[in-house]
């Protein structure tokens, strides 16, 4: 169940069997997290895309981790992506678009956003390892899937090379982040929707 906030806002209480997880996101925010879940390793990129996104964002889920990640991650994903979608409305006056590049170390990431009304995901990505500590890589799409499925948005990813695989995500959702946050931006030139059909 959701319920949109003043302003740009949304909260979500999402309870299944696997999980359970409070969300709420202010999209223009400044930078505020509090991020409490059961994968200290999500807790940390959240709490990096928060910061470069200038968004603030509170979760607090617990998931069945005793299995694994999957989940908890997945389920993130979803209240992010359907917190997003309700906190922008009719989506007037959006920038809509953004490309960002992120250098972290040795890595680069790229993300390019179309907040469209059509979800979709590309992602690639080769990480020289498949777990950071006890986190698995392979959860880096679950997540992105997920949310850009229910923001409704396409979303590219790409890293572009890095050694790294910490340095390598922590790229990604800091350019998510900082892409995020251009295209959800306000543009006063923008009359209703940045669209020829009128409508995102």
């Amino acid at each position: 169940m959701t319920g949109a906030a003043e302003g740009r806002a949304s909260s979500i209480v999402r309870k299944t069997n696997e999980t359970d997880i409070k969300l709420s996101l202010q999209v223009d925010g400044s930078g505020v997290s509090e991020i409490q879940t059961d994968v200290p390793f999500l807790n940390h990129m959240l709490d990096l895309f928060t910061k470069h996104g200038q968004f603030d964002l509170k979760v607090e889920a617990e998931g069945d981790v005793h299995i694994d990640d999957h989940h908890t991650v997945e389920d993130i994903g979803i209240c992010l992506g359907q917190c997003l979608r309700e906190a922008l409305g009719d989506k007037k006056g959006i920038k809509r678009y953004a490309n960002v590049f992120v250098p972290m170390d040795e890595a680069l990431a790229q993300v390019a956003i179309d907040i469209s009304n059509r979800p979709h995901l590309e992602y690639r990505a080769q990480y020289p390892s498949a777990q950071v500590g006890s986190f698995s890589t392979e959860m880096v799409h679950e997540f992105l899937w997920k949310f850009a499925l229910e923001a409704r948005i396409t979303l590219h990813v790409i890293v572009h090379y890095g050694q790294n695989t910490h340095h390598m995500i922590e790229a990604v959702f800091k350019a998510l982040g900082r892409a995020l946050d251009e295209a959800t931006s306000i543009d006063p030139r923008v009359k209703g929707v940045p669209s020829t059909k009128g409508v995102l």
